[in-house]
């Protein structure tokens, strides 16, 4: 027997959207609480990201060690050895040194923001003709400022910039997700009717 509502038989699959933009709702709204966090607190936000990225390289390594022994000739085998031997030191030292970790990982970070600044600016030149290359300028010029206060500041700015930076992040990705989730909360509202 038919339907006399064309929606009546999808009601299931709009109550599992309706769940599933519930639970990325929730979890956009964690993301901005771990981004205000991060930007409250910088230099605990700079120790976990250093913590993180120091299990990171342990875990990497464990792959590449039991990853050596699935691979075919004995130089890929040396090599994939060689390779988790440096990641598990690598991770172990930065669990080791946290502060000089820190202070790395933010001169890594000032780096790759400078020469994100200067890549902008180069597309710039390329794009100048279109009509938001001055956004490109704009974008590339505070790119290049800031990986510059970064790099001019440090050691100092280790306190202060992977935790603010990450939190921005987190803040930035978080509202997004939120306003994305709500819009896709009301596009299920209105099919549903």
């Amino acid at each position: 027997m038919a339907s006399a509502i064309p929606s009546h038989g999808l009601q299931g699959p709009f109550r599992v959207a309706k769940r599933i933009t519930g639970w990325y709702l929730i979890v956009a709204v964690l993301f901005v609480m771990l981004g205000m966090f991060a930007i409250i607190e910088p230099g605990v936000a700079g120790l976990g990201v250093t913590l993180l990225v120091s299990w990171l390289l342990i875990l990497g390594g464990i792959v590449h060690l039991v990853g050596a022994f699935k691979v075919a000739g004995a130089r890929q085998v040396i090599f994939q050895l060689l390779i988790g031997i440096a990641y598990v030191i690598g991770g172990l030292y930065l669990r080791a040194h946290l502060l000089l970790a820190i202070g790395a990982l933010t001169l890594l970070l000032a780096a790759v923001i400078w020469a994100e600044g200067v890549f902008e600016i180069i597309s710039y030149f390329r794009l100048k003709d279109e009509d938001a290359s001055g956004w490109v300028l704009f974008n590339g010029i505070v790119t290049l400022l800031l990986g510059a206060l970064i790099w001019f500041h440090w050691p100092s700015s280790s306190v202060w910039a992977i935790g603010i930076l990450v939190g921005v992040n987190l803040l930035m990705t978080g509202m997004t997700r939120l306003m994305f989730g709500l819009a896709a909360r009301t596009v299920i509202k209105r099919a549903v009717g």
